[in-house]
């Protein structure tokens, strides 16, 4: 009986759970998934400030008379994305391949063989208070034989190829940039959402305001989606509760 009333509440703690996803994909049957408003990153619940160890702030040295700024690629105005709500272009363009192979084998074969054949003369009498067939020079033997054999094969292709702007949500002590990038197309009845965030420094910046996401720290990036196509691609929710909850 306890079983059923688990499963019971689970299920019941899976549907409150999902309850506003699902009612939000009733409510769009029959038309494409709804795209979301421009918001400010940082109005999100949860966005939380970036805190990263900075060095001790040092004084940059005055020039007197002096038209170049240091640290500036133009001489009259650096067009590069600088101060909190400035726009740059993020390019990600991953391409990883992962092949690893391991083999193990482990043999392991032990034997152990222990007597008393004398104990204070009075090994003679062991036999008659503990059985007429005992043998003091093979009170105990053992042995054990081992085997272990192991095999594995990881094999990977990703190629994740994304441009998109994104924004300067803060600008921390030591000047580095934190940048959040988000886009949203739509095809038919299917949306696909692009996410990128991370850390970045002015001097990765390109001239032409782009920067890679291998310059990017911390980076967090999220090419995903939904719509009709990609919730036939995962299994039901009464399916996932089974896979968690089944020991077998």
């Amino acid at each position: 009986m306890r079983p059923a009333l688990t499963l019971a509440t689970a299920l019941a703690s899976t549907l409150a759970l999902s309850g506003c996803g699902t009612l939000s994909k009733l409510a769009e049957v029959g038309r494409a998934p709804a795209m979301s408003a421009i918001t400010n990153p940082t109005a999100d619940p949860n966005w939380r400030p970036v805190s990263m160890p900075m060095p001790r702030p040092e004084m940059a040295p005055t020039q007197v008379s002096s038209l170049w700024r240091s640290g500036s690629r133009a001489f009259f105005k650096d067009q590069r994305a600088a101060m909190v709500g400035d726009i740059l272009t993020v390019l990600v363009n991953i391409s990883d391949t992962a092949n690893l192979a391991n083999a193990t084998g482990a043999t392991r074969t032990g034997s152990e063989d222990a007597g008393l054949p004398n104990f204070l003369g009075l090994e003679a009498q062991l036999p008659k208070l503990i059985s007429k067939a005992l043998d003091t020079s093979k009170l105990i033997s053992s042995s054990s034989t081992n085997a272990n054999t192991g095999t594995g094969t990881i094999k990977r292709n990703e190629t994740v190829t994304l441009r998109l702007a994104g924004t300067v949500t803060q600008v921390l002590p030591n000047g580095n940039l934190v940048v959040a990038a988000k886009q949203e197309v739509r095809v038919n009845n299917e949306l696909r959402e692009l996410q990128v965030s991370g850390i970045v420094r002015p001097q990765d910046i390109a001239s032409d305001n782009t920067v890679v996401h291998d310059r990017m720290a911390e980076a967090r990036i999220a090419y995903g989606g939904r719509g009709t196509l990609s919730d036939l691609q995962q299994p039901r929710y009464g399916q996932q509760v089974m896979d968690v909850l089944m020991p077998f």
